[in-house]
Order: structure tokens, then sequence, then C-alpha cells
């Protein structure tokens, strides 16, 4: 097996008695045994250890901080993610895999949603992962969504 960045995003629904409060974790599980997992939004790390909850709607970038990444995972594998509660047919969880310049190839990434959509996810093992990884703008087939209530993601 080779080493491998999981994220995993927890995506959980918290209902109280008139109240409903959105609520999802991104964790991860570095598998690679150097670097140092970075979740970004609106340009700064937010993780501070191994996993991040968000009370509410979360849209960010994740990579393996390996010494070679820039604040937005230039020149490194990177995770897209837009965790949200769906409102509506098709708008709800999205995650993809991207290598569109100047992201390039570092370690090997992957996630896939459970507790609903369970093994949707993706993997990108190689430089060459043109099936699962965004190398163009247009690769659209790359995308995993979920819409499914309560669920989550684990990223390896």
């Amino acid at each position: 097996m080779q080493p491998s960045l999981v994220l995993a995003f927890v995506v959980s629904f918290f209902f109280t008695v008139g109240a409903s409060a959105e609520s999802h974790t991104i964790k991860f599980v570095n598998q690679c045994g150097y670097g140092t997992p970075a979740l970004v939004q609106n340009g700064n790390n937010i993780l501070s250890g191994d996993q991040y909850t968000s009370n509410g709607p979360f849209s960010g970038i994740a990579y393996l901080q390996t010494g070679y990444c820039n604040t937005n995972g230039e020149n490194c594998t990177l995770m897209e993610m837009t965790l949200i509660n769906p409102t509506c047919a098709g708008c709800g969880s999205s995650a993809d895999i991207s290598l569109i310049s100047p992201h390039v190839y570092n370690v090997e990434t992957s996630f896939s949603y459970y507790n609903g959509c369970d093994g949707v996810g993706q993997t990108c093992a190689s430089p060459n992962c043109t099936q699962n990884a965004f190398f163009a703008s247009n690769d659209n087939f790359v995308q995993k969504e979920c819409q499914a209530n309560d669920v989550s993601d684990w990223n390896r």
C-alpha cells in the first residue's frame, strides 16, 4: 500500500426541539508517515490537530503539507470540498481531487462518504489518475456529490 492522506468528512445533523443545527466534521488520517494535513478556508489554515468541525456549511481545500506546498496547495495534490445540508435536488455536498496546474501530484489522496452515499468517493493513487482527478477545469465527471442527510466522508 502506498502512503496516503485520508481526509474524513463527517457530516452530521443535530436536531433539537424547534430548531436544527448543521455541523460538518472533516477528519484527516495521514498514512504517509510524514507531512502535516492542511485545511484552508479563505486563505487561512484552520486545522489544529487531525479534525475540524464547522457549525454550518463548509467550503474549503485540503492537502498534505510536505514542505513544498504553497498556502492554497500549489505544488501538491489538492482536495476541494463543499459540505452543506441539501435543501434541494443537486445542492448538497460535493468533493473532488484536483491536479489542475499549479497543483501537482505529491501523495496518494482519497475520500469517500459514509452514513449515506456509502462508498461514493475518489482516489488518486498516481500522477496519471485522469479518471479520478481534475486535470482540466471541465473534468466535472470526477466530482462526487452526496445528497443524503446525515452523511459522513472519509478521506485517505
